[in-house]
């Protein structure tokens, strides 16, 4: 696609900063391009602060759970994850965005395909090593993890285990061990 302008994170940052983005624009950058992002519902909004909650309690003191905030996840990339858990305090990210995660979370319902395919293949090449997609849509948690360089997919990167947890499951975060969160608390 040679039609398209690429930018980087430090340019998309800049205009930011200059005022050319307003800070709250709906938009992010994935792999270069200013994507849209979905509108938010009522539902998808009680649902990722759900979400932020079991997190807290599940993962403690020492950790730092983001809503709907950017993260450097590369050069070319600066996501909004619905949820991302990163060791804290926050006054650790008052001067820039974290770029080291523990676990991104997406809420999905009409973004499903996209955190599915686009997100799911951009954070696996980042090296995310636990990436869930709590999907409205069928009522499970997606957990993603173990990923892989493949060069037969589109962008060279995929999760080798991928797991479909339903209402009755549950879950142990990679890096709160001691956690387990029931799948039922992060749904509707």
């Amino acid at each position: 696609m040679d039609w398209l302008w690429r930018i980087t994170r430090a340019r998309y940052d800049a205009m930011v900063a200059k005022g050319v983005l307003e800070e709250d624009e709906p938009i992010e950058l994935l792999d270069g391009l200013l994507i849209v992002r979905e509108p938010e519902g009522g539902r998808h909004a009680v649902i990722v602060g759900r979400v932020r909650q079991v997190l807290e309690r599940a993962f403690g003191q020492g950790f730092y759970v983001r809503e709907d905030k950017p993260f450097a996840l590369d050069a070319t990339s600066e996501p909004e994850p619905d949820v991302v858990v990163v060791r804290g305090p926050d006054s650790k990210y008052i001067d820039q965005h974290p770029s080291k995660q523990l676990l991104i979370v997406e809420v999905a319902e009409s973004s499903l395909v996209r955190d599915r395919t686009f997100k799911a293949r951009l954070y696996a090449r980042a090296g995310v090593a636990e990436y869930w997609i709590v999907n409205l849509v069928d009522g499970v948690l997606e957990v993603y993890r173990q990923p892989s360089k493949t060069p037969s997919r589109r962008y060279g990167w995929k999760y080798g285990s991928v797991k479909l947890l339903k209402r009755g499951a549950s879950v142990t975060p990679l890096a709160a061990p001691r956690a387990k969160i029931r799948v039922a608390d992060l749904l509707p």
